[in-house]
């Protein structure tokens, strides 16, 4: 990769700060962990990364959406944070596995046991699934800053030209952070539903009082569930949570794949044979941040987005903007003033945020020309992504069970393959009673025999 001046360097490391930013601590608050932590645990991983791929494959790794739908899950049961955590490192291993056998066997492998038809599937039932926190937790905290949130986001997102319209996620919570503030001068606070509380309180729209006492230096706190309080802590593990939160490996896989293909393209080099150890990469770098209370990892488009605008495909940009983040996950007072992002904000990122991670299951089928016209793609597509939307629950047991990521993707992955198989016996079976059914009723006594010529 080129080599810059490190004033350059210094300068494009910064952009790929800001651009990562926004997506790194809105995921973890929405997932309920602590964003310093995913902050700081965001530039070591991609450090992790970068020596795993031998900045071969110049990337960044931020906090996933792809089990935000899981977790949401999680916590409606009861989940604990350590149990979050436990879930992603399972399926962070998870993902290691994948990576060391398309490592060793080719990229080949994924496509056939997860075509497009799947991928898209999962990926648009993991989006899909998170409408009813939007409207359950986020939005009714604050509507009215939720809904203009929302229309400022539509706003920048589609008004905004290159790098500001990268970053609209950004710009927007900067915009109703700030608009928060200002209501709660001019109209005092508001009585809706908290989500600290977990009922109706009147409170501040942005409430600072952690802020004052958090340390300007120093490590992410330790969690203290009694207390509120979630930061550092060691994983805990269950069967059930975990069923939940691997289906997102799916996700990850077909997001890792894209974007080393897109870095091949834009960088003009061959990636194919890096898709492996980017694989095994990102979920070593999940197992890393999750072992200590952090949140899974996975590239960034936001990051290849930079080098498409810049043409500047330097690692050390990369080891800047890690090393950046290292320095501003140590800062508590930072991670006080991002935990305090009012849950009106976040209403009106999320509703937005959420349905795009949905269509991108859609844009995976239109970029790889899903036929939705054979039964084979419509019926399990059809039948998972309606299970995952709905929540629906199969009870197996009194204290096992599964339901809505976890069933819709078995649905969707287990009823494709199926159907692969069971496909063309089927027709086979439909031509053979075909053939015995006009050999028994002979000649069709309706059309007159038109005799010798």
């Amino acid at each position: 990769m080129e080599r810059l001046s490190w004033p350059r360097t210094i300068g494009i490391g910064a952009q790929h700060v800001v651009s990562m930013f926004g997506a790194t601590f809105v995921f973890p608050i929405i997932m309920g962990l602590n964003p310093q932590l995913a902050i700081l645990f965001s530039g070591v991983c991609t450090l992790l990364f970068l020596a795993v791929v031998k900045g071969q494959v110049p990337s960044y790794l931020g906090t996933s959406v792809a089990f935000v739908g899981a977790v949401a899950a999680i916590r409606a049961q009861g989940g604990t944070s350590a149990e979050v955590t436990g879930a992603m490192l399972v399926a962070g291993a998870a993902l290691l596995v994948v990576g060391l056998v398309v490592h060793f066997v080719g990229g080949r492998v994924v496509t056939a046991v997860l075509p497009p038809v799947v991928t898209g599937a999962v990926v648009m039932l993991l989006g899909f699934n998170l409408a009813p926190v939007v409207a359950e937790t986020y939005w009714p905290q604050d509507q009215w800053v939720a809904l203009v949130v929302m229309i400022v986001l539509i706003g920048m997102t589609v008004g905004l030209k290159g790098f500001a319209g990268r970053i609209a996620i950004f710009l927007a919570l900067i915009f109703g952070y700030v608009l928060s503030w200002v209501l709660d001068a001019l109209t005092g606070p508001i009585t809706s539903f908290s989500a600290t509380a977990g009922e109706v309180t009147e409170h501040l729209r942005v409430d600072w009082s952690g802020v004052a006492d958090a340390a300007w230096i120093g490590l992410p706190p330790m969690t203290d569930e009694a207390a509120g309080v979630v930061g550092i802590h060691a994983p805990d593990f269950s069967l059930a949570f975990v069923l939940l939160v691997v289906p997102g490996v799916i996700a990850l896989i077909a997001e890792n794949a894209g974007h080393v293909k897109a870095i091949g393209e834009i960088t003009r080099t061959e990636t194919d044979g890096l898709m492996g150890r980017a694989l095994a990469a990102d979920g070593a770098g999940t197992v890393l941040a999750t072992s200590f209370g952090g949140s899974a990892t996975t590239t960034y488009a936001e990051n290849i987005g930079v080098m498409a605008a810049t043409k500047v495909y330097s690692t050390a940009a990369y080891v800047v903007a890690a090393l950046t983040a290292i320095v501003l996950g140590c800062s508590p007072k930072l991670g006080a003033v991002i935990s305090a992002t009012p849950g009106g904000v976040l209403g009106g990122i999320t509703v937005v945020l959420y349905g795009m991670i949905g269509l991108l299951g859609a844009k995976i089928w239109k970029e790889n020309r899903v036929d939705f016209g054979n039964p084979l793609n419509l019926v399990p597509v059809a039948a998972g992504v309606v299970i995952a939307v709905g929540d629906t629950t199969l009870h197996i047991t009194d204290s096992f069970q599964l339901g809505g990521i976890a069933l819709g993707t078995l649905v969707v992955v287990l009823g494709y393959h199926l159907g692969r198989v069971i496909a063309p016996t089927l027709r086979a079976q439909a031509e053979r009673d075909e053939i015995h059914e006009m050999t028994l009723l002979g000649p069709n006594p309706e059309v007159e025999d038109p005799g010798p010529a």
